[in-house]
């Protein structure tokens, strides 16, 4: 986990878990708002796939992500299921959209800052079952260590992906202008994450 603590700079704020670790109504909320997650990133993928055709390692790669990700929504209903929890509506939290609102609206510009925000997002998530891990029941703690690895694996493939696009399409200094707009996204994440929050969602900020 060295890496993704390093990678992302802060880890969740302890007020947080002990929303979750306080409350049944609160860990409804979040194995719900998980599954949420797991759907929004494969289509997420998808939208991917279909917009960049003409990246080929692009297209490999969320091929494979999308499937894990669909997998694991699939998992999590079931764990839904089994606990008596209805899949209902569930208003999305700030943290997404936060984030979506720095991309940048040129190419291959955008491109690059929707790969490094999925990296950033994934992060956070891993960096998140590691946390809940040890807080919630055995069953959840065995399934959330079960998708450390994947979700690690996700955030390295977005890296990899924005630096692809950023030599393929000849940007000055690819390698210094990624490292340059990825501080600037983590940044905002981490405001994100370590400031009052009125909405207790998985990547939501400290519970007000």
């Amino acid at each position: 986990m060295q890496p993704i603590y390093q990678f992302l700079g802060c880890r969740t704020p302890q007020a947080w878990l002990d929303k979750v670790k306080d409350s049944p109504e609160n860990l409804a909320i979040l194995i719900q708002d998980h599954a949420n997650c797991e759907k929004k990133a494969a289509g997420t993928g998808m939208n991917l796939i279909f917009r960049y055709s003409f990246f080929t390692d692009l297209q490999k790669k969320l091929a494979q992500l999308v499937r894990e990700e669909m997998l694991h929504y699939e998992q999590v209903l079931a764990l839904m299921a089994k606990r008596g929890l209805e899949l209902k509506p569930l208003s999305a939290g700030r943290y997404a959209n936060a984030l979506r609102k720095e991309i940048r609206t040129y190419e291959p510009e955008a491109l690059i800052d929707v790969l490094l925000i999925g990296a950033i997002v994934e992060a956070r998530s891993c960096e998140r079952f590691a946390a809940l891990s040890q807080v919630v029941d055995e069953e959840l703690s065995r399934y959330y260590r079960y998708l450390l690895k994947s979700e690690a694996r996700h955030y390295e493939d977005y890296i990899s992906l924005a630096n692809d696009v950023a030599k393929e399409n000849q940007l000055k200094d690819p390698e210094e202008s990624i490292q340059s707009r990825l501080q600037h996204l983590l940044a905002v994440e981490k405001e994100l994450i370590s400031t009052s929050d009125p909405l207790f969602r998985f990547h939501s900020g400290v519970p007000i």
